[in-house]
């Protein structure tokens, strides 16, 4: 990782690499308008919840494997800050020169915290590597990465980066076959940001493990533990009221469990909470501001074209179908099919801020 002041740029057009019959939109850059990736942050007075009054969702594409930015008012209706254009651009960011799965919290501090997969399923291909993974398909089978890529800002421009290999951190983990789908939450009882994830073994064998971050979130400074009471993967773990809300994937569809504990004892529930009839993965969580209700996010990604769908549920028995983006309350302004995407929450101040950086146009009250 360069420790130097480094832009990540946008996009301005693409370059189109073809091979085998697919076509992979290699991102270019121009000067305007970048994140920029610093060594060290500087702090920003903690935000109030009073004072939420807008909503982020990062999302990325299998096209670029670069992740995306859009803003809500009102968490039914969200354009995309760069015309429906990547910020972070995988091949800067990543060892395998993508990134996938990008998942974005807040921390106690007022921190956005950004952790995403380093892949590129398609890095052959794009003429990245010589092989179709890094390591034999017969043994570590689909994907075999081991890093995780993770970010940390306070304005959502500025940002520090570390690509992190889980494997050469732990050796004691042994012989993985590939570390995928990080998110990130605070534990209030350890009082540090807790990064959980998806690892495989045996090409099978794959379940939810935790680990907990440094203070700076560049590197993880625990092993990685099994998180109890679930098999699933594509972890989703939200803490509403004194519970723990966990969603998760097993066969290609969307499930619950509920803990009163951060990473153990969960207790699963057998249903489908999903409505669809397709393949779904990636379930994420987040609150409509200022109500009791619930938005469960997934990505619908045996639909075609892809798409993501959303339940809403005031009390995680019962849940409400509202559709897919644009097919429904829920709606795009600028963007469509986004893949794997997380929400969390901005204020007022924020909204504004970003607005005026990446010249939208939105309405504020």
């Amino acid at each position: 990782m360069k420790r130097n002041y480094l832009k990540i740029l946008f996009i301005a057009v693409g370059l189109l690499v073809a091979n085998n019959g697919f076509t992979q939109e290699v991102p270019s850059a121009t000067p305007a308008n970048s994140i920029v990736i610093v060594p060290k942050l500087e702090k920003v007075p903690k935000f109030k919840e009073k004072d939420l009054a807008g909503y982020l969702l990062v999302y990325f594409k299998d096209q670029t494997h670069s992740a995306y930015f859009a803003i809500s008012t009102d968490g039914y209706t969200f354009t995309d800050v760069n015309g429906g254009q990547p910020i972070f651009i995988g091949a800067q960011l990543a060892e395998q020169k993508g990134v996938r799965d990008p998942h974005i919290t807040r921390g106690p501090d007022g921190a956005f915290y950004l952790v995403m997969t380093d892949l590129h399923i398609y890095g052959k291909r794009a003429g990245f590597r010589e092989t179709d993974w890094e390591r034999p398909a017969e043994k570590y089978g689909w994907g075999n990465n081991r890093a995780i890529v993770l970010m940390k800002s306070y304005d959502l421009i500025h940002w520090t980066h570390s690509d992190f290999r889980v494997d050469k951190a732990f050796p004691e983990l042994g012989d993985i076959d590939c570390s995928w789908a990080p998110e990130t939450i605070y534990d209030p009882i350890v009082k540090k940001m807790m990064v959980y994830f998806t690892i495989r073994y045996n090409n099978k064998d794959a379940r939810l493990y935790y680990s907990y971050a440094n203070n700076d979130f560049t590197k993880l400074e625990t092993k990685p533990e099994s998180i109890t009471g679930i098999g699933g993967i594509d972890g989703d773990i939200t803490k509403v009221g004194d519970k723990y809300q966990l969603f998760y994937v097993g066969g290609a569809k969307i499930f619950h469990a509920v803990s009163d504990k951060i990473n153990q004892g969960f207790q699963p529930d057998d249903k489908r909470i999903d409505p669809e009839h397709v393949s779904t993965e990636a379930p994420n969580l987040f609150k409509r501001i200022g109500t009791d209700t619930y938005v469960l996010m997934y990505d619908v990604y045996g639909a075609h074209p892809n798409n993501m769908g959303f339940s809403e549920t005031t009390d995680f028995v019962n849940y409400k179908d509202i559709g897919h983006f644009n097919e429904g309350v829920m709606k795009t302004t600028n963007f469509t099919s986004p893949k794997h995407g997380a929400v969390t929450y901005l204020t007022k101040n924020e909204l504004k801020a970003i607005a005026n950086y990446w010249k939208i146009d939105i309405k504020l009250d």
